[in-house]
């Protein structure tokens, strides 16, 4: 597993964000760099910062980064002498570590003997009650005195193959499901069930052991606020444990790390109840997602530490103490009022305008307290073939509420062009009074949807307003675009922002200065094609706009706004017939479960699409008649496809 001799040339056999983070950390330390990539990766980030790169075969994208022998040959190839798995994908398949130390390769992660012991969650969870790691046993037949129960896949992780159920009725359904998107993701359809404790806390412990005994538990997070059992932001350390109980959560980690005889950088996850007790839930035995945070409190650098592991080095007795505060919230391509429905397309442009690191390793990032760790750039495609994160953003802080100030406000500020994104929801998460009092819990996000995910009229109007004076100001010749000698009609401009809301500017520039329907208090101070300054009420504020074909983006300290801009005349000759349902997104149907004919009700699923390797349910809006059902299994849609048309009784 150990390497006597210093790592030359390090293949990682991943994607996007941890590519380059490990990338970078290697260029720190002089070690050359190789990357994989599928058809559509070729030109990604990761693979232009790489030293070399080698294509990976497969017709499907998403799995070219699971073929076992596809990454060792490239890595044998390339001269690679060790592999790091990153995170996802192959990055706790015993059989990949395996390969890559029969290949005569470094493999930078833990033995292959460890990963097996963890690979399945109803396995280890009998090995940790073995070791006195208290667990959240698994339920062999669930009744109603046990609902809600939690379905979950034997094999991962990331929301896959997750259900809430709340029905017995609805357990075979779901537990089916749950199988095949779980088979899909990992190989394995074996999922189980387990007590669903809605305002539990998800906290984990970060480890880090080395071939010689030592085991370190370098802190912990708590990693509650979730959608679709997904995490969505992370804090270290975990707010408001007790001494005792954080004590004992680090103790149980590293019981389970020496019990399977664990080497390199894991994380042992838990549920904490709402009485403080705590569950081993799985152990994750590769990086996660979430080790900036770690990285920002300690000054450590982990990818250093695991490639220094894995080197055969030996770490100190104890870790370095943790200092301050740090929040990490992971930016994604989807659209929160939607259930987060994930979105694709062009990111035009992705930049924080505060003073931040990217991808910082070690001496964490008190220079600024910002960093950023991305895998795209502008120009990137969002494909529904990969996860839809696009970047994650960190901030350090010498308290919680400080953090949370800072991080914030770092997104808040950060011009993001493209695809829909969850920007706006971690702002208003980030700021909620019931985050900022620590009342965290697994449902968090879903309690406080309504207030998280509003859309902002007045924002939007305004912003639709500066966008229609800097289209003005492009326009303009040898006099202002609408100026008139004579009173006149108003100039019109449309637009729709991505939450669906329209907004109609009707403005005129007269001598006296700007009149705007709905803005009796606001002046213009200034217009530019890509700058627009208003007053209102004495205070100046400046929008900047950039357009991209018809889609224009208004940014402000405060936020920014998407929108799309309109015909000023609807096309009458553009219809969606009254009841049809449309692909949201491109994917694939997997199956339908209804036929055409059926009598359905408002809610019930229709059918399933997947996208971005997670299911998505289409379903009726209201109640009525399945009429037409033009999706079949199988069939590769694109946005606005007609999926289905359901009819009222009163329409039939």
């Amino acid at each position: 597993m150990t390497s006597t001799t210093p790592i030359g040339n390090l293949l990682v056999a991943n994607r996007g964000e941890i590519a380059r983070r490990v990338f970078r950390t290697c260029r720190e330390l002089g070690i050359a760099t190789t990357a994989v990539h599928s058809d559509p990766d070729a030109d990604a980030p990761h693979v232009r910062e790489a030293d070399a790169a080698v294509r990976l075969p497969g017709a499907a994208p998403a799995d070219t980064y699971l073929r076992v022998d596809s990454i060792v040959r490239a890595a044998l190839a390339a001269g690679a002498d060790a592999v790091h798995p990153g995170y996802g994908f192959l990055s706790e398949s015993a059989e990949f570590a395996q390969a890559v130390l029969d290949a005569g390769l470094v493999w930078v992660g833990p033995p292959p003997a460890a990963i097996a012991a963890m690979g399945s969650k109803t396995a280890a969870k009998r090995l940790m009650a073995a070791a006195g790691v208290p667990v959240l046993g698994a339920l062999a037949e669930p009744t109603e005195a046990d609902l809600p129960v939690l379905v979950k896949a034997a094999a991962g992780g990331g929301g896959r193959g997750m259900r809430v159920v709340h029905r017995l009725a609805d357990l075979p359904g779901e537990l089916a499901a749950a199988g095949v998107e779980a088979a899909k993701a990992f190989g394995s359809d074996e999922v189980f069930c387990e007590r669903y404790l809605p305002t539990g806390r998800h906290v984990e412990v970060q480890l880090l052991a080395d071939a010689h005994g030592t085991v370190w538990a370098v802190g912990d997070r708590d990693c509650s606020l979730q959608r679709r059992h997904q995490k969505v932001i992370e804090e270290a350390p975990a707010p408001g444990l007790p001494a005792e109980v954080r004590a004992e959560l680090h103790a149980a980690a590293v019981t389970a790390a020496r019990t399977i005889g664990y080497v390199g950088a894991g994380t042992a996850e838990f549920l904490l109840d709402e009485d403080g007790r705590f569950y081993f839930l799985e152990m994750n035995t590769r990086l996660q997602v979430e080790h900036p945070v770690t990285e920002a409190l300690t000054g450590l650098d982990l990818v250093a530490l695991q490639l220094a592991v894995a080197e055969g080095e030996e770490l100190p007795p104890l870790p370095p103490a943790s200092r301050g505060h740090a929040i990490e919230a992971r930016l994604y391509a989807e659209d929160p009022a939607k259930d987060w429905r994930p979105a694709t397309g062009t990111l035009h442009c992705l930049e924080l305008t505060v003073p931040h690191q990217e991808f910082t390793g070690g001496g964490g990032p008190e220079a600024s307290g910002v960093r950023l760790d991305s895998g795209v750039a502008a120009g990137s495609e969002v494909t529904p073939h990969y996860d839809a994160m696009l970047a994650k953003v960190i901030a350090w802080a010498p308290t919680r509420a400080a953090a949370a100030r800072r991080l914030s406000d770092a997104l808040a500020r950060a011009r993001i062009h493209g695809p829909a994104t969850n920007r706006e929801s971690l702002v208003r998460a980030l700021r909620h009074p019931a985050f900022l009092a620590g009342h965290l819990h697994t449902g968090f996000l879903a309690e406080h949807a309504a207030e998280l995910t509003p859309p902002d009229a007045e924002g939007a109007g305004r912003a639709a307003l500066a966008a229609a004076l800097a289209d003005a100001a492009a326009r303009r010749t040898a006099l202002p675009s609408g100026w008139r000698n004579l009173p006149s009609q108003p100039q019109l401009k449309r637009y729709r922002a991505d939450d669906g809301s329209e907004s109609e500017v009707r403005y005129r520039l007269t001598r006296a200065g700007l009149w705007a329907e709905g803005h009796p208090d606001v002046e213009l101070v200034s217009a530019a094609p890509e700058s627009v300054v208003l007053s209102e009420g004495g205070v100046r504020r400046r929008y900047q706009v950039t357009r991209y074909g018809g889609r224009v983006y208004v940014d402000t300290p405060a936020g920014g706004t998407a929108l799309t801009a309109l015909p000023r005349f609807p096309d009458p000759t553009v219809r969606t017939e009254p009841g049809a349902l449309l692909a949201p997104m491109p994917g694939t149907v997997l199956r339908t479960t209804a036929a055409a004919g059926d009598t359905v009700t408002a809610g019930q699923p229709l059918l399933v699409l997947e996208a971005m390797k997670m299911e998505h349910r289409v379903t009726a809006p209201a109640d009525g008649v399945l009429v037409e059902l033009r999706a079949t299994p199988g069939q590769q849609v694109e946005p606005g496809t007609l999926l289905a048309v359901v009819k009222s009784p009163q329409e039939l």
